[in-house]
């Protein structure tokens, strides 16, 4: 990932600084944090009791904590991030008996996690780095165990429009899809499906009941690549 300095000077202001970015779209970071998590929920409702460790591969200052503890199994989550402010934010927000937050260096997999989730995080990696990203997620899961990738559709305007507005997101790379598949099955994962969600802002939710039925076209503002480390 990024060196933790650039993410450090944001860890105390970060959710205000993603919300005041994501004006357009007339919702805040919980409410695509808790769409991501439902979205995933849905498509792993099968497999739920079989999902009792997740790791969350740049968790940040954990917003997507509260949402990933939604899962009715889950046992622990395992934040994993390079930036020790952030964690340390992490830590005081969401820390519990089932909720722990270290640095990528701290943690070493082993392959004992279900299901890592990795929101929106790859564009913030440098392109020659991701390989090894890649790998460090695959030797965390447990053969079987499952990886969502979501990240921020660049074919999507406001998406673009919204990441050329965001100091967070000064020098970030996109990532897009096609291009995110062929990195994760080169990474020897199996890739499953790709959906693409948050298509309509708020003044326009009334049309929100349409979108599962356009996920599979490259409409919304951000795209999961589901895939899984077979047996």
């Amino acid at each position: 990932m990024t060196h933790d300095d650039e993410f450090d000077r944001f860890a105390a202001s970060y959710r205000d600084c993603v919300d005041s970015t994501i004006t357009i779209s007339g919702e805040d970071s919980d409410y695509f944090a808790r769409g991501r998590t439902a979205w995933l929920q849905k498509l792993l409702a099968s497999e739920q009791p079989r999902i009792r460790h997740v790791m969350d591969y740049g968790c940040g200052i954990g917003l997507g904590t509260p949402h990933l503890l939604t899962f009715p199994c889950i046992e622990a989550i395992v934040g994993v991030d390079v930036s020790r402010k952030s964690l340390e934010q992490a830590r005081i927000g969401y820390g519990s008996e089932r909720t722990r937050f270290v640095s990528l260096a701290e943690y070493h997999p082993a392959g004992q996690i279900d299901l890592a989730v990795c929101s929106n995080v790859f564009h913030h990696i440098p392109p020659n780095s991701r390989e090894q990203a890649v790998q460090y997620i695959y030797d965390s899961l447990r053969p079987g165990g499952w990886f969502a990738f979501w990240e921020q559709n660049p074919w999507n305007l406001g998406t673009v429009y919204i990441m050329s507005r965001s100091p967070i997101d000064v020098g970030a790379i996109r990532l897009y899809p096609h291009k995110a598949r062929r990195m994760l099955s080169r990474g020897g994962f199996t890739v499953l499906r790709t959906d693409y969600l948050f298509i309509f802002p708020r003044f326009l939710k009334h049309l929100r009941g349409l979108e599962p039925a356009l996920s599979r076209w490259p409409l919304g503002a951000q795209y999961l690549v589901l895939c899984r480390r077979e047996h």
